[in-house]
């Protein structure tokens, strides 16, 4: 089984989108039990006393106009003890990947990568927090979660 972590800045926004989007691609393919799939955040901001945030509303309703769901989904924070557990840490943007080699103190095994790399365009996901467009992060990890899922078989 390929073991895969989304990551973020907040998990409140793109990774979940990205976990949710995947985990539907790889079932609509019959790949579903060949993959375990979650997503983290690389801070605590939208994590209080242990519990996190659930799935930001407009990122919600995105994925709710595709018919997926992601109730019950909160921000978790990645974890130096993360690394040892999954093959593949995806981040949405360069920052995260920054984040994510300090979190675990390096990258030795190449596990970190940027999601739209996967694609060819070497991008970022821009941030809908920033922006408010839910729809282009969408259809910028969607095509990306494609790349992927194509790569990985």
């Amino acid at each position: 089984m390929i073991k895969i972590l989304f990551v973020c800045h907040g998990n409140i926004c793109r990774s979940p989108m990205a976990e949710f989007i995947f985990k539907d691609m790889a079932k609509k393919r019959g790949l579903d039990g060949e993959f375990l799939v979650k997503s983290s955040a690389t801070s605590t901001e939208e994590i209080y006393n242990g519990i996190g945030n659930p799935v930001y509303p407009p990122a919600k309703k995105e994925l709710e106009k595709r018919g997926l769901s992601c109730d019950g989904k909160r921000a978790v924070q990645l974890k130096n003890s993360d690394y040892d557990n999954y093959d593949y840490f995806i981040g949405m943007d360069s920052a995260n990947i920054r984040n994510m080699n300090r979190i675990f103190g390096g990258d030795p095994k190449n596990k970190i990568s940027r999601l739209l790399d996967y694609t060819g365009r070497k991008a970022d996901v821009a941030d809908p927090w920033y922006s408010g467009k839910f729809d282009t992060a969408y259809r910028d990890i969607y095509d990306g979660c494609a790349a992927l899922i194509e790569f990985l078989k």
